[in-house]
């Protein structure tokens, strides 16, 4: 084995372990939104939690000597900070918690899963790509599957429990969607960027809590459930993930690693928030996930090899 061979075999090794620990928190955090929200309103989750976030990314920023870079980042590109930071953390996070707040976590987990495909479509209209056969048919896998779990697989009836919580779960695919467009006109260090985008999206934060009354102190179990979700949500894991993907000589590699989240995090639902999981969740999710596999063409892949 050449001395090449072997540094890409240990790249790709730590790139595994890196992309594995990622969807490890990833899979937690379901349970953590749906356990902090018995303490938390979805405002007071998202401000602790971006915080947290912020500290976090500034803290590795510094770690990574990349300090200058925040002045040179913010000069070229405020505006769009700006604007990203008004769809991320502010809008996203507070839509996507007040999902969480009505519905089932095996059910608002899923859906919010769907953002993959909802970025495909939306990259026609927006970036002016091509629509392909495959995106239309990924969505009406997808959006079967998100059927099934609305309806808790009662499809023909078409009796929603919580209507309501279902659009917000779907509305924040939209938006995560919209977040992730705009963040392809900038370039620069992924942590410099999600810091300026989180610090420009604290003042929305800080105006919605004034708008509803001011800061209402929360216990001790809310501190420690937000300060995780800060952390492992919207900090570590995204680190982790850039690591895994800069390892990596082929990202494909790893890709297939995401679709272990969201049957872990049912796991994690039953065991950690006691719900018990309908079969429709895991027939509704197997649909998701195959339209997003569709979507990706990692179904093509595997059926080639």
């Amino acid at each position: 084995m050449t001395e090449q061979s072997a540094s890409v075999k240990q790249g790709n090794r730590r790139a595994t372990l890196l992309a594995l620990a990622a969807v490890l928190c990833w899979s937690t955090v379901a349970s953590a939104f749906k356990l902090s929200l018995q303490y938390l309103s979805p405002l007071q989750l998202v401000s602790i939690a971006s915080v947290v976030s912020a500290l976090f990314m500034f803290g590795a920023i510094c770690w990574q000597r990349r300090l200058p870079e925040l002045s040179t980042s913010w000069r070229a590109n405020y505006k769009w900070y700006l604007a990203l930071g008004f769809c991320n953390p502010f809008l996203y996070y507070l839509i996507l918690f007040n999902a969480y707040a009505l519905l089932p976590a095996q059910q608002a987990q899923p859906l919010n899963y769907t953002w993959g495909v909802v970025l495909a479509l939306l990259s026609v209209p927006l970036l002016k790509q091509k629509l392909r056969r495959q995106d239309l048919l990924a969505g009406l896998v997808c959006y079967t599957g998100v059927l099934v779990i609305a309806t808790r697989g009662d499809v023909f009836a078409l009796q929603f429990d919580q209507p309501f919580g279902v659009a917000l779960a779907l509305f924040s695919t939209v938006i995560w969607s919209c977040y992730w467009l705009l963040n392809t006109r900038i370039g620069g260090n992924a942590a410099v960027n999600l810091l300026l985008t989180f610090c420009c999206g604290l003042p929305w934060l800080m105006l919605a809590i004034w708008w509803q009354g001011g800061w209402q102190w929360p216990p001790l179990a809310g501190w420690l459930g937000a300060i995780y979700v800060g952390l492992f949500e919207m900090g570590i894991a995204f680190l982790l993930w850039q690591g895994a993907l800069m390892s990596c000589d082929n990202t494909a590699r790893i890709s297939n690693f995401i679709y272990l989240s969201p049957p872990l995090s049912l796991v994690l639902i039953a065991l950690l928030v006691g719900e018990k999981i309908h079969i429709a969740t895991v027939a509704g999710l197997g649909l998701i996930l195959l339209g997003v596999a569709i979507q990706q063409g990692a179904l093509r892949r595997l059926l080639l090899r």
